[in-house]
C-alpha cells in the first residue's frame, strides 16, 4: 500500500507541475494577445503616457481610422493577403498529398530518385530560386499579378515530406489494393479514401501553408509595386516607416490586430480537425 500510495503521489506531483507550466506558457502566449486587443483600444495620447490594463473608449475610432485610410487601403490588402494565401495553401497542401501518395503507394524504377530530388529541393534556401523567378517576371512583364505568387506554392517539398511520412504511418496499402480491387478509379481513391484518412495532416499543412503565404514579404514586395495588388505585410512595413510626426499608435495597433485576426481564425477552425486526428488515433492505439 505504501509502494501504491507513493507512486499516485509521484504521479499526481508530475501531472501537477505539468499542468502549472502547460498553463504558465499558455497565459504567457495569450498575454501579448491581450496587449495587442489593449492597446488597439487606446487614443495615440494615451499610448505615449503611463501604460495601464484598463481598455480604453478609443477602439471604434481606431478601426475607423485604420479601415477607412486613403494612404495604406486595408480591406484591399487583407482580401489580396487571404486570396493568395488561401489558394496558395489548398494548392500546396492537395498536390503535395497527391505526390506523397503516388510515391508511397506506387512502384517504379525512378522512386528513391525521384524521393531524393524533391527532399535535396527541400533543403535550397527558397531566396536562392526567388531571384531567378523575379528576373523572369519582370522580363515577361509578369508583375502586379496575384496568381504569379500562387503559382510557385503548388510545389511544395517540405508539405510533400510531412506528408509521406504520414502515410507511411497511418495508410495501410492494403485499403489502396482492396479499392483496385473493387474497380475504383486511382484518383477516386485517393480524393474519397486517401484524403480523409490525412485529414489530420492536412489541417497542419494547411496551418503552415496559410500563414507562410499571409506573411510572405520578399517576393510580394518585388513583384507587387501598384496600390490595389499589395499585401497585408508591405501594408505593415509601409506603416511603420511613415513620419513619425504624424505616426498613430492606436491605429497601429488596430491595423496589427486586423492583419492577425484572418490567421487565427483559419488556426481555429483547422485545430478542430488536429484534435479530433490525435484523439482518433490515441483511441486507435
Amino acid at each position: 500500500m505504501n509502494n501504491n500510495a507513493k507512486a499516485k503521489s509521484k504521479l499526481l506531483l508530475s501531472r501537477t507541475v505539468a499542468y502549472l507550466v502547460l498553463i504558465f506558457l499558455s497565459v504567457l502566449c495569450l498575454f501579448f494577445f491581450y496587449l495587442m486587443i489593449l492597446n488597439s483600444s487606446h487614443s495615440n495620447f494615451e499610448l505615449q503616457g503611463s501604460f495601464t490594463f484598463k481598455f480604453g473608449k478609443f477602439f471604434a475610432d481606431n478601426f475607423n481610422n485604420a479601415w477607412n485610410d486613403a494612404s495604406i487601403k486595408i480591406p484591399r490588402g487583407m482580401l489580396n493577403s487571404f486570396l493568395i494565401a488561401i489558394i496558395s495553401a489548398v494548392l500546396n497542401v492537395y498536390f503535395s498529398a497527391l505526390t506523397a501518395y503516388g510515391i508511397y503507394a506506387y512502384d517504379f524504377k525512378l522512386k528513391k530518385i525521384a524521393d531524393a530530388f524533391i527532399i535535396a529541393v527541400m533543403m535550397i534556401p527558397s531566396q536562392v530560386s526567388t531571384v531567378g523567378f523575379i528576373q523572369l517576371a519582370y522580363k515577361y512583364n509578369l508583375t502586379n499579378k496575384l496568381w504569379l505568387l500562387i503559382v510557385p506554392s503548388i510545389a511544395g517539398p517540405a508539405t510533400y515530406f510531412y506528408m509521406k511520412q504520414y502515410l507511411k504511418a497511418t495508410l495501410p496499402l492494403e485499403i489502396v489494393e482492396a479499392a483496385r480491387i473493387d474497380g475504383s478509379n486511382e484518383f477516386v481513391t485517393f480524393n474519397r479514401i486517401v484524403l480523409p484518412v490525412m485529414k489530420p495532416a492536412i489541417a497542419v499543412q494547411m496551418i503552415f501553408s496559410f500563414i507562410a503565404s499571409w506573411n510572405n514579404y520578399f517576393t510580394p514586395s518585388l513583384l507587387l509595386t501598384k496600390a490595389e495588388y499589395k499585401t497585408v505585410p508591405i501594408m505593415i512595413a509601409q506603416l511603420r516607416s511613415a513620419d513619425y510626426s504624424k505616426f498613430d499608435l492606436g491605429k497601429m495597433y488596430m491595423f496589427i490586430m486586423l492583419a492577425i485576426l484572418p490567421v487565427m481564425i483559419v488556426y481555429i477552425i483547422l485545430s478542430k480537425s488536429i484534435i479530433k486526428g490525435v484523439t482518433s488515433g490515441s483511441v486507435k492505439g
